[in-house]
C-alpha cells in the first residue's frame, strides 16, 4: 500500500527511546526492549536499533512473525525471546531465524524437539504464579517440566514470569515472586542453571527493585509512557511518538450549526471549523468525538462532532486557521501537549492502546532529539 502522500503520519523520536532504555535499566541487570506490535506502534526496526545502540542486550516480541520481520531487516546478531509459544508448524522459521522460544506446554514441547532435529536450542521456560494468560500451571508442576525440557536434549537457558499488578499491588508482587524465587530454588536444587531468570516489566523495573534478577523487560516505558498513572513519573521518561497531520479545508460557521455525522456537535458561536485528514481507520478512536483537543497553532482545539473514518472536523473557535497548518493530534505543539494518558482517559482506555492502535497506513518516520549513545 501507497503511503505518506497524504499530510497524516507518525514522528518517532529515536533520541528518546535510546533516554528511555538507559533511564530504566538497572546497574544490576540487563533489559530486554518489548518491541512487539510494531513497537507499540512506534515502528520496530527503528526502535529496536535505537534499544539496542542504548544497552538493551535483548529484544522481545509476542510473534514469531515480527521477529522474522527484525531478523529480515538486518537485526541478525541480537537475541530475540518471542515470548509465547510459537504457533504448531512455526518452529522450524523461529529456530532458523535464531529466535529464542518460550516454552510451558508439552505439545510446544514435543514441537519444538521434532522442530529442533536433535540441535540442543536454548529456551526459556515460563511460570504462570498469577497472571493467568500463559505458563507452566500450577507452579509447583515447573520444576518436573523443566525436568523434561531438559532431557528431551534442550538447553534451559532462562526462566521467567510476569507480574499481573506491579503498578498497583505490592502484596500479589511479593507473593508472586515467592512463587517464583519457590520454583526457581527447586529447579536449581535439581541441578539446573538457567542463566536468565526474569519477572520485571515496566512496572516492575520501576517499583519493585527486588523483581530486577538478571533481566527486565521494559515495555510502555521505553516508548516514554507511564505503565499506570503517577508511576515514574520522577524518572523524567521522554515521550517517543508525535502523531501530526495537517489541516485541509477551512470553513467559517456561525452560531448554532451542527457538524458531522447525527449532528452530535452543535457551535454555541461564530469558529473556524478545520478538517483534518485523520480518522478511526487510521486508528484514532471515534470515542475521542467532541472529547478530545488537537493542537493548532500552539492552541487546543476540540474535535467538533463525531471522527469519521478518514477525517475529522476541529472547532478552532476565533482562530483563523489556514489549509497546510501544522496540527498534533498527539504530542506536542508549543507550550500544549496532547498526551497519550490524556487521549486514555477521554475514551476510557489506557495509552498502550491509544499508540498500538494507530494503523499501518499512516507512516512512521524517524527522527533523532540526540546524538546515538
Amino acid at each position: 500500500m501507497t503511503t505518506g502522500l497524504r499530510p497524516t503520519w507518525v514522528e518517532v523520536d529515536l533520541g528518546a527511546i535510546r533516554h528511555n532504555v538507559r533511564t530504566l535499566k538497572p546497574a544490576d541487570a540487563e533489559l530486554m526492549a518489548v518491541v512487539k506490535a510494531n513497537a507499540y506502534g512506534h515502528g520496530d526496526v527503528g526502535v529496536a536499533r535505537a534499544a539496542l545502540e542504548a544497552g538493551a542486550t535483548w529484544l522481545g516480541v509476542a510473534l514469531v512473525e515480527e521477529g522474522l520481520a527484525l531478523r529480515a531487516a538486518g537485526l541478525v546478531d541480537a537475541p530475540i525471546l518471542v515470548l509465547s509459544e510459537s504457533p504448531p508448524g512455526a518452529e522450524r522459521e523461529a529456530l532458523a531465524a535464531s529466535l529464542t522460544p518460550s516454552l510451558y506446554t508439552d505439545g510446544g514441547l514435543a514441537r519444538l524437539v521434532e522442530a529442533a532435529g536433535g540441535a540442543s536450542v536454548g529456551v526459556h521456560v515460563k511460570i504462570d504464579t498469577g497472571m493467568h494468560r500463559v505458563g507452566v500451571y500450577p507452579p509447583a508442576s515447573a520444576p518436573a517440566f523443566v525436568a523434561r525440557v531438559v532431557g528431551a536434549g534442550l538447553a534451559l537457558e532462562g526462566l521467567w514470569t510476569h507480574l499481573a499488578r506491579a503498578e498497583e499491588d505490592p502484596p500479589t508482587t511479593a507473593s508472586q515472586l515467592a512463587s517464583f524465587r519457590t520454583v526457581v530454588d527447586e529447579v536449581r536444587s535439581a541441578g539446573h542453571r538457567p542463566r536468565l531468570l526474569h519477572a520485571a516489566n515496566t512496572g516492575g523495573t520501576i517499583r519493585h527493585p527486588e523483581s530486577h534478577l538478571d533481566l527486565v523487560r521494559t515495555g510502555i516505558g521505553i516508548y516514554g509512557i507511564e505503565p499506570a498513572p503517577g508511576v515514574g513519573t520522577e524518572l523524567g521518561l521522554r515521550p517517543a511518538l508525535t502523531w501530526r497531520s495537517a489541516v485541509t479545508m477551512v470553513k467559517r460557521l456561525p452560531e448554532g450549526e451542527r457538524t458531522s455525522y447525527g449532528h452530535h456537535y452543535l457551535l454555541g458561536h461564530e469558529a473556524w471549523v478545520a478538517t483534518v485528514p485523520a480518522g478511526y481507520a487510521d486508528g484514532y478512536p471515534r470515542l475521542l468525538s467532541s472529547r478530545a483537543d488537537v493542537l493548532i497553532r500552539g492552541r487546543r482545539c476540540r474535535v467538533a462532532g463525531s471522527v469519521t473514518m478518514d477525517q475529522m472536523m476541529v472547532d478552532c473557535g476565533d482562530l483563523e486557521v489556514e489549509p497546510g497548518d501544522d496540527v498534533v493530534l498527539l504530542g506536542t505543539q508549543g507550550d500544549e501537549t496532547v498526551s497519550a494518558e490524556e487521549l486514555a482517559n477521554h475514551a476510557g482506555t489506557i495509552a498502550y492502546e491509544i499508540v498500538t492502535r494507530i494503523g499501518e497506513r499512516v507512516p512512521r518516520h524517524d527522527v533523532d532529539g540526540e546524538v546515538a549513545g
